[in-house]
């Protein structure tokens, strides 16, 4: 939804002590969620998904530039400036941002009944709260639409669940369009996955590892790649995107999974909060993946009342398109 307003090994990596003015950063534990605090949005406390040489977590920054770059970045807007498609309170009555829940080993799972994407699903049960909170959720209690996303993460077992169009039932079952099961722990992030299939995403991608997190912001540094969005994307996809979600066959239009970088031109202004700063450097330093159609440059976050809104939306607006270069497509997946 979009808002306008104004089997792996675990690997734990150290970093080096913030800097004054930061909160503490966290040692980053790789492919393990043991360490997150439970309930909705919680802190993950330097958890990451997904062990530290996965593509999410990969350092890109000197990877070669797609020679078609120029032309992919004019067709989502060289003059257009980021936008935080998440925030602190609310926006039309609805909180901003795509949510999640971190639960324990010991949480009921529940019936899924899985509607249009059924045969590209993971079937269930999953251990979803009854309560579990949903994109585009209203405080006012109001009916809502959009994507409704529902992610619920299993810090014990390394597993997390994602649902799209997603509808509390009666006895604590759900219903949804598309559900997927994730493997935190392992490169094979989603071992019942064909190739071509759909995810909670367009791009048959996880969501929450793309999500911009205050915990992780505020600390000075967001260890992993972001996911945005774009106007118009074309058929095929590239991993590890496994599903395109366009007709068009037009080559200069992004597929799902493309990933772009700020340029190492580009210099991180001094004056911007460290949340900004945390975010900008992320873009140069692991990118940010094409995940569905929408409006462009616009970054998917989690929801937290720690994002200061006016900070977020003046700051990344004065990032334009033309600052960023495609990092070099390999094994692009054409149609059969």
């Amino acid at each position: 939804m979009k808002f306008v307003f104004a089997a792996a090994a675990l690997s734990v990596i150290l970093v080096q002590p913030a800097f004054a003015g930061h909160k503490a950063q966290p040692d980053w534990q790789y492919g393990s969620m043991a360490g997150a605090d439970l309930g909705d949005n919680a802190n993950l406390n330097g958890a990451v998904p997904f062990p530290a040489d996965n593509a999410w977590n990969t350092d890109i920054s000197h990877f070669d530039v797609d020679p078609n770059s120029d032309n992919l970045i004019a067709s989502i807007g060289v003059g257009t400036g980021l936008h935080p498609d998440f925030g602190s309170g609310l926006y039309a009555h609805a909180i901003i941002g795509i949510p999640y829940v971190v639960v324990s080993d010991d949480q009921r799972y529940v019936k899924i009944r899985l509607k249009a994407y059924k045969d590209e699903s993971d079937k269930g049960p999953f251990p979803v709260p009854p309560d579990a909170p949903i994109e585009g959720y209203r405080p006012d209690n109001q009916k809502f639409g959009g994507d409704r996303h529902v992610i619920v993460i299993d810090r014990d077992t390394n597993r997390m669940y994602e649902m799209y169009r997603a509808f509390p039932l009666k006895r604590q079952q759900w219903k949804a369009d598309a559900g997927a099961l994730f493997h935190l722990d392992s490169d094979d992030v989603r071992p019942t996955q064909k190739p071509g299939w759909t995810s909670a995403d367009a791009a048959g991608l996880p969501i929450f590892p793309g999500l911009a997190r205050f915990d992780e912001a505020t600390t000075g540094v967001i260890p992993h790649a972001l996911r945005f969005t774009v106007a118009h994307s074309r058929e095929p996809y590239v991993p590890p995107a496994n599903h395109w979600a366009s007709n068009d066959t037009n080559p200069n239009l992004p597929p799902m999974g493309m990933r772009v970088r700020l340029k190492a031109s580009y210099q991180i202004p001094s004056g911007f909060s460290k949340e900004t700063k945390a975010i900008l450097q992320a873009l140069k330093t692991y990118g940010m993946m094409v995940a569905d159609n929408g409006s462009n440059w616009y970054i998917s976050g989690a929801p937290n009342d720690g994002w200061n809104n006016d900070h977020l939306v003046g700051e990344l607006s004065q990032v334009k398109g033309s600052n960023f270069e495609v990092v070099k497509m390999e094994g692009i997946v054409l149609p059969p």
